[in-house]
């Protein structure tokens, strides 16, 4: 955790599984944004990473519950100060669900992004949370079924970022100076317009969603995906 006039910055810094989404790493997030929501002196908070990976998805060999996810990403809408992710290098599956819980996302254009959900037998439950309300139906659908790559300039596209640039820190700087002329009840408030359709969709649909991804994820195809992922080679149903 680091501190510059007002924003502060939290690292995900777990290079050994590229930053995935166990269960430890979503307790730390989450014991810090509650205490960036508790100090006075925070304006905004920046959620960035160390490696070439922004982050994983959910570490297969950790994962967290569910509902600890659902709580992490509910916590960043919920949060009464702007989040903002900073990425420079790759996001998959469940990374991709904090990307649509912040309120602003920058890449780098060496940044790439996939939904991979549905190559190890499993969906994008718990992350349409924040994603469905923010983000294009019809590219979200393409890239959702077949989990195919994209770049950032189609991650601008659909929803996904804010903005793209070749120095990410360059197209962040208007937005920090921006955050940090803001009033901090100005920007306690405006977010709550601004998230208030996406916390209707968690109030609606996250105990569904909840369900489905503990069923999908106990399935024999998703033993076989994750065991192929692990093991690096194809699941038995890829033609």
């Amino acid at each position: 955790m680091a501190r510059d006039r007002a924003i502060t910055t939290l690292t995900l810094d777990s290079p050994g599984n590229r930053n995935a989404l166990s269960a430890v790493l979503v307790g730390e997030l989450a014991d810090a944004l509650t205490r960036c929501g508790k100090d006075g002196d925070v304006r905004a908070i920046v959620l960035t990473h160390t490696g070439n990976t922004f982050c994983a998805g959910a570490d297969l060999r950790d994962p967290p519950h569910p509902d600890a996810l659902v709580g992490l990403l509910r916590q960043i809408v919920e949060l009464r100060k702007p989040v903002l992710a900073r990425v420079t290098g790759h996001v998959r599956a469940g990374g991709l669900g904090l990307l649509g819980a912040c309120d602003i996302a920058a890449a780098s254009t060496e940044a790439t992004f996939a939904f991979t959900e549905v190559r190890i037998g499993v969906a994008p439950a718990v992350i349409s949370l924040p994603l469905l309300p923010r983000t294009d139906p019809r590219a979200l659908a393409r890239y959702y079924l077949t989990g195919e790559r994209f770049d950032a300039a189609v991650a601008v596209r659909t929803g996904l970022l804010t903005a793209t640039g070749d120095d990410v820190d360059e197209v962040l700087a208007p937005i920090l100076d921006g955050l940090r002329r803001a009033s901090p009840q100005g920007l306690a408030e405006t977010k709550e317009l601004l998230t208030a359709k996406v916390l209707e969709t968690f109030d609606r649909d996250a105990a569904e969603l909840t369900a489905l991804s503990a069923r999908l994820f106990s399935s024999a195809q998703a033993r076989e995906g994750m065991t192929a992922f692990l093991e690096r080679r194809d699941p038995a149903w890829v033609v």
